[in-house]
């Protein structure tokens, strides 16, 4: 069932080419501990300014490491009422290419701390992870371009 979920929700596909789909935060947590790739999950909103400033440069640093599995996948944050039609049309008006899915929580008190004990439930926030190599680091602010850069770097040669 698990790996079932794994290809259904991070298959790769474009948005365009597939609905955004609604996860808990139970499934996220499946996907982020069995990922067998360098994963970078992004939080974010179509009503955080932040949040949409950052993903096209997340978007075009992760392509530079295609070669290397790197993948991008971007969480919403909205209401339930913008899942999912104002979230799949805000995305494809901006371009955004990365798998995006819709978290279906409503309490941060529960998932904020299933994704990071120190996350307090600001976005963007961005989780950096490959289980191969055992890394993991998490941001809760906005990252610059230089520093999602760096940060996948680090998460492809860790020390």
């Amino acid at each position: 069932m698990r790996s079932l979920l794994f290809l259904l929700l991070f298959s790769g596909l474009a948005v365009s080419a597939q609905p955004i789909q609604k996860v808990k935060i139970t499934d996220l947590e499946s996907v982020i501990a069995h990922s067998d790739h360098p994963l970078i999950i992004n939080f974010w909103a179509t009503f955080c300014v932040p949040c949409v400033k950052e993903i096209p440069y997340f978007q075009s640093t992760v392509a530079r490491y295609k070669d290397q599995q790197v993948e991008l996948v971007l969480v919403s944050l909205d209401l339930p009422d913008y899942y999912p039609a104002r979230i799949a049309g805000f995305a494809k008006s901006r371009g955004f290419t990365s798998r995006i899915v819709w978290l279906d929580e409503t309490n941060a008190d529960y998932f904020c701390p299933r994704v990071d004990a120190r996350w307090t439930g600001g976005i963007p926030c961005s989780l950096f992870v490959d289980n191969k190599t055992h890394y993991r680091r998490f941001f809760d602010r906005q990252l610059t371009e230089p520093q999602v850069e760096l940060e996948i770097k680090k998460m492809l040669t860790p020390d």
